[in-house]
């Protein structure tokens, strides 16, 4: 039963630290995956093996080496001079992603919910702070309620989905771009990268906090495939409302629309949750290289971190994501490429 229930949290907490805003709203799988037609079949199955291989990897060698935070993972991997520098990247983007997600936030208050920006942000940081000095604790009990509602919703969404003329037809498969091979094989990589580098955060104290190795190996497997479950999901229920959903800012918004007012309450409560999910998993692992750096007593850096957050966030959602989403996902992937390279060679 302990090894069942551990097994299960890793996976739930996997898969919320990955899953956030922009995969709730559709949007990313709709740019990495389903905008390329019928070959997102096979690279949601190239992204599925990256989380389950990659992940479980990071968590299995942070409970190896006794990891504080992932800087010692990336020390370990590629040495002290060059770890210390893609932790600092790692650092610097934790933090950036965090202020997109509370500004991400403060937006469904505003825009779905016609409530004051400020309140969003307000209700996320006094949330997020209370959950964040928890510990790791706090973290798992967070993603082990967020998930299963997660995949509850996403569960009746293809249900409804399966019901549409257009899948029973298969027309599904044939929407996209058909030009794109190149950048449609390239996205799976630069997708996982980005994720994968940004999970790191809380992939590698969980590795280390959990002594079962089987519990560990076992949750990053079922976390992988759940992950590589949902794009897929995901994908069918945009593709079969394409070519319209290439139109929307928010494509699941018209994927669920006419499904009634429960369904629409559903999918504002887990665009806000996703956004949560992901906003404490990077500032509890910015926390932990911090404190691991200079010292400092956590709860001054928590406090810290989130009044930067609140400072910066200001400048909006939409124009934070467009500038910062695109630089990490290249320089992700330069990461990604490191630890493939680190691994080959150490067989």
């Amino acid at each position: 039963m302990k090894r069942t229930t551990a097994t299960m949290q890793i996976a739930f907490t996997y898969i919320g630290t990955v899953v956030g805003a922009g995969f709730a709203t559709g949007q990313e799988i709709l740019q990495f995956f389903t905008k390329y037609g019928s070959v997102a079949l096979a690279t949601i199955l190239v992204s599925t093996g990256l989380f389950i291989w990659l992940g479980t990897k990071v968590m299995l060698l942070a409970n190896e080496i006794g990891a504080a935070s992932y800087e010692d993972v990336n020390k370990h991997l590629f040495g002290a001079k060059w770890g210390e520098r893609l932790s600092l990247f790692m650092l610097v983007e934790l933090f950036s992603v965090a202020i997109v997600m509370l500004a991400g936030a403060g937006s469904v208050f505003r825009e779905q919910l016609g409530l004051p920006f400020l309140l969003g942000i307000g209700v996320t940081l006094t949330l997020g702070y209370l959950v964040i000095m928890g510990g790791m604790r706090g973290i798992m009990a967070v993603n082990s309620i967020v998930v299963p509602i997660m995949l509850v919703f996403t569960a009746i969404v293809f249900f409804r989905t399966t019901q549409n003329a257009d899948f029973l037809t298969f027309g599904w498969l044939h929407q996209g771009d058909p030009y794109a091979p190149g950048r449609a094989w390239i996205a799976p990589l630069l997708y996982a990268a980005f994720n994968l580098a940004s999970a790191q955060a809380v992939l590698v104290p969980l590795g280390a906090a959990v002594k079962d190795r089987t519990a560990i190996r076992l949750g990053g497997w079922i976390g992988g495939i759940g992950l590589g479950a949902l794009l897929l999901v995901g994908h069918i229920s945009l593709s079969t409302h394409a070519p319209d959903i290439f139109q929307y800012e928010i494509p699941m918004g018209l994927v669920v629309a006419g499904m009634g007012t429960v369904i629409h309450f559903m999918y504002l409560l887990l665009i806000y949750a996703e956004i949560f999910t992901t906003f404490i998993a990077n500032i509890f692992g910015l926390s932990l290289q911090v404190e691991q750096r200079l010292k400092l007593h956590r709860r001054t850096i928590v406090l810290g971190a989130l009044l930067l957050c609140f400072g910066i966030s200001f400048v909006g959602f939409k124009a934070l994501l467009s500038t910062l989403y695109p630089l990490f996902g290249l320089l992700s992937l330069v990461w990604f490429a490191f630890v493939l390279v680190r691994q080959r060679r150490s067989g």
